[in-house]
C-alpha cells in the first residue's frame, strides 16, 4: 500500500471511529473510552473483557463432584430458577451441576462419565488447565486444613508459606488440582 493511501485510509478509519464513539459518548469522554487508531493493536481492547464469566470443568462421577464441591468446600449447588437460562436443559438432564463462588463465578461441572486422563497419575500435567484456586481469610486457613485432614482428602502439596501467603493443593474426584490459599496474615 502506498504512502498515500495508507495516510487515506487511516484517515477515513479514525473519522469514522470518531463518528461511531460520538453516537455512544460525549466528545469530553472519546479520549477516556477510545485511543487512537495508530496506536491500538490489533487485539481486544482492554476494559472490553470485564470478568470471568464462569469455569466448566469435566468430571467423571457428577454426584461425587457435587459432594465434594458442595459438601466439602461449602459451595452453593444452583437449581431451580438460579441455574443460568442457557444450562436448565442439561441440568434437567443429569449432564450438568452449577455451583456459585463465593465472588459471584459460576462453576459448571460437565458430566463426561468417559473421562480418564491421558495419564493416571494426577501429579503429571494432562490438561492446559493448572488448578483452581479458591481464596479465604488467613484466619480460616489452618481450619479448612484440618477438615481436609478430618476428610482424608490426599494433600498434594502443603500447607506451604510464600511470601504471597499460604496454600495447600489437592485433588478433586477427577483428578483436577485444586488450590486454597489466604494472604498472609497483617
Amino acid at each position: 500500500m502506498t504512502t498515500a493511501v495508507t495516510t487515506a485510509v487511516t484517515t477515513a478509519m479514525t473519522t469514522a471511529t470518531e463518528t461511531t464513539i460520538t453516537t455512544i459518548a460525549p466528545p469530553t469522554e472519546i479520549a477516556e473510552i477510545a485511543e487512537p487508531v495508530a496506536s491500538r493493536s490489533a487485539g481486544i481492547d482492554r476494559g472490553w473483557l470485564r470478568r470471568v464469566h464462569h469455569i466448566a470443568l469435566n468430571v467423571r462421577d457428577l454426584n461425587g463432584s457435587r459432594r465434594f464441591y458442595g459438601d466439602l468446600l461449602g459451595l452453593e449447588e444452583l437449581t431451580g430458577d438460579r441455574v443460568p437460562s442457557t444450562l436448565r436443559q442439561l441440568v434437567a438432564d443429569g449432564k450438568v451441576a452449577n455451583f456459585l463462588l463465593p465472588d459471584g463465578l459460576i462453576l459448571d461441572l460437565f458430566w463426561e462419565p468417559e473421562l480418564l486422563p491421558p495419564d493416571p497419575d494426577p501429579d503429571r500435567q494432562f490438561t492446559r488447565a493448572n488448578h483452581l484456586a479458591f481464596d479465604t481469610l488467613p484466619q480460616q486457613f489452618d481450619a479448612i486444613c484440618q477438615i481436609l485432614q478430618d476428610q482424608s482428602i490426599a494433600i498434594a502439596l502443603g500447607p506451604v508459606a510464600r511470601p504471597t501467603g499460604r496454600g495447600i493443593y489437592f485433588y478433586d474426584p477427577d483428578g483436577f488440582m485444586i488450590e486454597i490459599r489466604c494472604d498472609p496474615l497483617p
